[in-house]
């Protein structure tokens, strides 16, 4: 049975690691523990709790920068960086839907563990490019900081972009500075009804390269579009392509009719407003069309990262090969693939797919016994792979920081 510690403050972290070290046990950080079916199985005897380690510590709303126990609810930052009319600008998604837990209850440190990112990051970028400071326990038991409370810091090595993503694997954030930003006061969308992918593609892209300042660019074929709670409103039962404005409403008034005009030649066009396009954009960002509670907790789900031209192609190469829906965001470059029945969840399609149309794929979404036989993440080349287990010997030489949570024996 798996021994579970719950932790006050660093120092327990600190001397939990430490215990794990001279006992040589294996352990699994937990947050709030929405994403725990993220990556392949724990293998843990140690399965340490850093929810303990919750509430804001900093909060400076004119400095764009705030600092939290790495346990912190996601919910409570969102909450109080609303009430300063700011946010945290990439749009963190929320993996309850999608893994089949209560939704709203990640934590940051679990936001930033795994680096996922919401439709705005074609304008905002990545959560780890607001990821500003943290203070974190190696598995070597060393307490160590990096970065800083102001959006400039070049001091050292900026270890934050290398945690970012790292699923826990080089260390237990025990603190988190973030940035924050002001909150745009009115939004809209621009929608094309009826396209098919390649068409999609081909609008989404038009609409990146006008000065319109698009801050969300998403395409839902229409069995998809069906299942967001305004798609059917909206598309009546037509594909959809969403894309996005935000700013000051008369800002956003002038480049939706900039848009519309500049879209026409695609086919008919539509607007929604404020919390219609917030609904809109939350399903999307959510991937709540392909939510656990739909579709089965075990039904395979890959998020597929490639070049946005590529993505209708990409789709077409594993629909020859297997029943799949997709889900495109990031004007194309991210296409979240849904499969039925596939064995192994689909993975030699997905690979081949990936390997023909080029990028990377990660498996959100499978049995676990399925995620323990397949390669969740995508396989590294072999130069790459020896580049991460010397980075995991320098922080984890023993190994017990969430072993074989990304790779088998790394």
């Amino acid at each position: 049975m798996t021994e579970r510690r719950k932790p006050r403050d660093a120092k327990d972290v600190e001397d939990a690691v430490r215990w794990a070290l001279s006992a040589d046990k294996p352990i699994e950080i937990v947050g709030a523990g929405s994403k725990r079916e993220l990556g392949r199985p724990a293998q843990a005897d140690l399965q340490l709790d850093l929810s303990g380690l919750s509430g804001v510590s900093l909060y400076e709303p004119e400095e764009l920068v705030l600092r939290a126990g790495a346990g912190t609810p996601l919910a409570e930052i969102e909450a109080l960086a609303a009430a300063h009319g700011q946010q945290l600008a990439f749009e963190p998604m929320d993996c309850g839907p999608l893994l089949g837990t209560l939704p709203g209850h990640g934590s940051i440190g679990g936001v930033l563990a795994v680096n996922f990112s919401g439709p705005r990051r074609i304008k905002a970028g990545a959560a780890r490019d607001h990821f500003l400071g943290v203070t974190a326990v190696s598995g070597r038991g060393e307490v160590f900081k990096s970065g800083g409370r102001v959006v400039k810091n070049v001091t050292g090595y900026d270890l934050c972009k290398l945690l970012a993503g790292s699923f826990g694997t080089l260390a237990a954030m025990t603190e988190v500075t973030i940035k924050t930003l002001p909150k745009a006061e009115a939004e809209a969308s621009v929608v094309l009804l009826g396209l098919d992918d390649d068409t999609a593609i081909r609008a989404m892209a038009a609409a990146m390269a006008t000065p319109c300042e698009v801050s969300g660019a998403a395409h839902l074929p229409a069995r998809v579009a069906a299942r967001v709670p305004i798609g059917e409103a909206v598309a009546g039962g037509r594909a959809l392509t969403a894309l996005r404005l935000e700013g000051v409403p008369p800002s956003v008034a002038h480049r939706r009719g900039a848009l519309q005009a500049a879209l026409r030649g695609f086919g008919e066009v539509a607007t929604v407003d404020d919390i219609v396009s917030r609904n809109l954009w939350r399903s999307v960002r959510d991937v709540v069309p392909f939510a656990a509670s739909r579709t089965g907790v075990d039904q395979p789900l890959w998020r597929i990262s490639t070049a946005p031209d590529k993505g209708a192609a990409l789709a077409r190469a594993i629909a020859e090969k297997a029943a799949v829906e997709v889900l495109y965001d990031w004007a194309g470059g991210l296409v979240w693939a849904l499969l039925e029945n596939a064995d192994q969840a689909g993975a030699g399609v997905v690979r081949a797919a990936v390997a023909r149309c080029a990028g990377h794929a990660t498996l959100v979404r499978a049995a676990a016994a399925v995620r323990a036989a397949v390669p969740v993440f995508e396989p590294q080349p072999e130069a790459l792979a020896a580049l991460t287990r010397r980075v995991k010997e320098s922080f984890d030489p023993k190994r017990v920081l969430n072993p074989g949570r990304m790779w088998a024996g790394v």
